[in-house]
């Protein structure tokens, strides 16, 4: 579970979240939307410790994130908005390797993640393929297949369909439908709802830092007073 207690978060001294308490339960499938410039970025960033909150805790499986920065950075996967802020590595399979190598774990588990990891976002066989000669369609399925690869117990990602394709999205819907059929919790930092809402539990928007709306079916009016498209 990550569980997120009176959190705030300022930027020279404005709040980007304010006084957030908010809980992802194990095997949870959350939408976090809000306009842009509403703190849901901000926001999850704290859920591994990439960012540190000014007031409040966050927990992972009930250890405070700041006491154990490996622990809640292998417990949460996380796929930026932009997903060069992630990339480690010059070719795809060291990049989505680069994780399960600082686990420790033996080359043949690796390379099963690795390849399994790249398989479901339809990059499979590409391991050495250029990240910078990628387009930026490819780049985010390649950043998703890193957290994939780490095969953790919950996976967060920012706006993760920016410039996929069609099929590309439908990969990456199928692949987080059955993640979270497997139990592992997931979180989605989104503006916009479509396709999404189906495989949701929970939605939660963001709005001026605070939490606006917690739901399990929202309606489409209270979504676009908002900010947010409704699905």
């Amino acid at each position: 579970m990550i569980a997120v207690e009176d959190y705030t978060y300022r930027y020279d001294g404005v709040p980007a979240v304010e006084d957030v308490s908010l809980t992802v339960d194990d095997g949870e499938f959350l939408l976090l939307a809000g306009p842009n410039g509403s703190g849901k970025t901000t926001l999850v960033r704290g859920f591994n410790g990439l960012v540190t909150p000014d007031e409040g805790e966050v927990r992972v499986n009930d250890r405070p994130v700041a006491e154990d920065l490996v622990a809640a950075r292998t417990s949460v996967g996380m796929v930026f908005q932009d997903p060069r802020d992630g990339f480690v590595a010059a070719t795809v399979g060291a990049d989505v390797a680069f994780g399960p190598e600082n686990l420790g774990l033996d080359r043949e588990e690796i390379d099963r993640r690795v390849a399994d990891a790249l398989d479901a976002v339809r990059m499979g066989g590409r391991e050495t393929d250029r990240i910078d000669e990628l387009s930026g369609g490819e780049r985010e399925r390649v950043a998703i297949a890193g957290a994939l690869a780490m095969e953790p117990d919950h996976l967060v990602l920012d706006e993760p369909f920016t410039g996929l394709d069609l099929r590309a999205r439908e990969s990456v819907l199928d692949r987080l439908n059955a993640l979270h059929a497997s139990g592992v919790s997931v979180v989605v930092v989104t503006h916009d709802l479509r396709d999404l809402r189906p495989l949701a539990d929970r939605t939660v928007v963001l709005s001026n830092g605070s939490v606006a709306l917690d739901a399990a079916d929202p309606s489409a009016a209270r979504l676009e007073e908002l900010g947010v498209r409704p699905p």
